[in-house]
């Protein structure tokens, strides 16, 4: 909760009109998902963020999802650009983070399943682009 305290303070003084360059804040042990706009989720623990979303994470790793499938992939500490940033959200470290069904897997094979999955949506595109004359809408 620290970490929303923090922002709103941050949002709060630039509302009022507070020039801030470059603040960048310390953070403790604030566990986070941050979604980037390529779609990668990484987890870590926040160590630091500016007000440009600029955000450095300690023990980051990324987590990888295919199907039931999932790997997390470390990354050690990371630094993540702001403009990358897609969402950030608090992560709760007593609550079990994936659902039962969802099997961990290796590092390899979650490359192999990605694989097939990416090849197995160019499939679906160009047997779409191929149907197109047709007009089924």
């Amino acid at each position: 909760m620290l970490l929303w305290k923090m922002i709103r303070v941050f949002f709060l003084r630039i509302e009022i009109g507070g020039h801030i360059s470059a603040w960048p804040y310390v953070l403790a042990s604030e566990k986070l998902l941050v979604l980037l706009r390529d779609g990668r989720k990484l987890m870590g623990i926040l160590r630091s963020f500016d007000q440009f979303a600029n955000a450095v994470l300690e023990g980051a790793c990324e987590r990888v999802i295919v199907g039931d499938l999932y790997c997390d992939i470390h990354l050690g500490l990371y630094v993540i650009r702001g403009e990358n940033v897609v969402l950030i959200g608090e992560l709760d470290l007593e609550r079990e983070e994936l659902p039962p069904h969802m099997t961990r897997v290796s590092e390899a094979e979650i490359k192999r399943a990605q694989k097939a999955e990416r090849e197995a949506t160019d499939l679906k595109g160009t047997m779409r682009k191929r149907m197109e004359f047709l007009d089924l809408d």
